[in-house]
């Protein structure tokens, strides 16, 4: 995966930490910048906790989807640090499709959070969270930023600010996809794959993201109309044997809305 940006090969890594004395933790200033870890209330009784990564970028900067397309850096976010946590999942809202010339790219130019779900220990609940945050920003030179950001759940479980924007972050990830929205594989041979979408709409509104992982590598999904379907064409990577796993992740955009889903591996 590229890590150019724009114009420029300028490249700044920074690095943050903040004490663990809040539900939110302190901001990190950076350029075109600032990014936060939010969470809200105590985990349920499967040890789940909601939290989001608060991005907010100056005009004129962006960041990435979890695929970034053909440049950009992928947010990540990592707890191994904590063993009361055994996961941290990091969701997405709908990403736009950019073409500046030279690349195409996926992500938002406008402030974003990045919900996560993580998952504590039995017996666990409310430990403090370190997490370690990785994501660029890029106008005309990128940023990959590296931070460490510390919560403590526990200190103001009920903070309503916090809620609503947790709350609001996760109602911005796209629905899951089900019948007659969604997509599914029509074709793979060689290093090419095709995917037929279903929804409602209008077929020109479609965008296609699918996330390369695994092995996986995809160039721009690029659209076509055949007998009233509506197809999306790759180039592919792959590696020499399918992973184990449910597949690959995607988020298909129209002017209906838009789902996440995964196909198989192919």
């Amino acid at each position: 995966m590229n890590c150019h940006c724009a114009t420029a090969a300028t490249f700044l890594a920074l690095f943050a930490t903040g004490d663990a004395a809040a539900s939110s933790s302190t901001w990190l200033d950076t350029d075109g910048a600032r990014i936060r870890l939010v969470t809200t209330g105590l985990p349920d009784a499967q040890g789940r906790l909601k939290g989001m990564l608060d991005i907010v970028l100056q005009p004129g900067w962006k960041t990435y989807w979890r695929d970034p397309g053909d440049a950009g850096v992928p947010p990540t976010l990592d707890v191994h640090s904590n063993p009361d946590i055994v996961a941290a999942d990091l969701d997405f809202p709908a990403p736009q499709r950019h073409d500046e010339g030279d690349f195409k790219w996926a992500g938002y130019d406008y402030p974003v959070a990045l919900p996560i779900t993580f998952t504590f220990k039995p017996g666990s609940a409310g430990s403090p969270v370190e997490a370690s945050v990785f994501l660029g920003v890029c106008e005309t030179i990128c940023v990959p930023v590296q931070a460490k950001l510390a919560v403590d759940p526990a200190a103001a479980p009920d903070d309503p600010m916090d809620e609503a924007a947790v709350t609001a972050a996760f109602a911005a990830v796209p629905h899951a996809a089900g019948p007659g929205f969604g997509v599914k594989v029509a074709e793979s041979s060689g290093t090419a794959a095709t995917f037929e979408a279903s929804f409602a709409g209008s077929p020109s509104s479609a965008e296609l993201f699918i996330a390369g992982e695994d092995g996986y590598l995809f160039t721009t999904p690029v659209r076509d109309e055949r007998g009233g379907r509506t197809y999306f064409t790759v180039e592919v990577t792959r590696p020499q044997e399918a992973p184990s796993g449910p597949g690959l992740r995607y988020t298909l955009v129209t002017d209906a809305g838009a789902v996440s889903g995964v196909v198989p591996y192919f």
